[in-house]
């Protein structure tokens, strides 16, 4: 049972690797594309929990901690501006995908439609407002620290040691996103205690698949500047 979430990760990391080196020979806006279709389809599967060991966490969380690598991988590869594109771009597609499904949900279903199924249609995707705005507010701050954090220890280090900023960025600004998710979306609902609970399981998770998605850095790099 535990291979299933690192073969998922693996996987998804990998189809980021290789839409990095795809993008450096065809064109920044592959990357850019993914990279705002992962961010909506986190938010889209965000509504199912899993549990990994003795930690719970939304599905969504395998999907979100690859966009880290794919903005390290566009700040390493293109520069930070390309990395910023890709950041608002995936705002703007979100703000997109909130708004046709709030439309879907209020728009009343065909007679020829099952009931029971456009009654869990409108429960799965009927986002609560709090959980939205917390979401896109950890994205924002988040994934712009990234950015920040990556280029900044890549200038300090005189562009040495790829490892060290991509972890270091990636594993902060996962801190950064958790804690203002769910600090956010859930503080005054549910116990201190649990909400700390909630914080510890997500972020043990990222750091993980932060530690996973290093090799998958160098490989891009390596392909990347092998397809100059």
């Amino acid at each position: 049972m535990y291979l299933i979430p690192f073969f998922w990760a693996a996987t998804t990391l990998a189809i980021v690797t290789v839409c990095a080196v795809l993008s450096k020979r065809y064109g920044v806006e592959i990357a850019v594309g993914v990279f705002a279709s992962l961010t909506v389809l986190a938010n889209l599967i965000a509504v199912k929990t899993i549990t990994f060991g003795p930690f719970i966490a939304p599905a969504a969380v395998l999907v979100y901690a690859s966009t880290f690598l794919m903005t390290d991988i566009l700040s390493e590869l293109f520069g930070k501006e390309k990395a910023r594109l890709a950041v608002w771009t995936g705002f703007i597609a979100n703000l997109m995908m909130l708004v046709s499904v709030l439309i879907a949900v209020r728009w009343s279903a065909s007679p020829v439609m099952d009931p029971g199924l456009a009654s869990s249609f409108d429960t799965v995707f009927g986002f609560a407002p709090r959980v939205i705005a917390a979401s896109m507010v950890a994205y924002l701050v988040s994934q712009h620290h990234d950015v920040w954090a990556y280029n900044f220890l890549r200038d300090k280090t005189g562009g040495r040691h790829l490892w060290l900023r991509n972890n270091a960025s990636t594993m902060a600004s996962q801190l950064v996103d958790t804690v203002i998710f769910i600090s956010l979306a859930f503080y005054g609902l549910i116990p201190n205690s649990v909400l700390i609970e909630l914080m510890v399981g997500q972020y043990v998770i990222k750091v993980l698949i932060a530690a996973l998605d290093t090799p998958f850095m160098y490989m891009a790099v390596a392909a990347a500047r092998r397809a100059e």
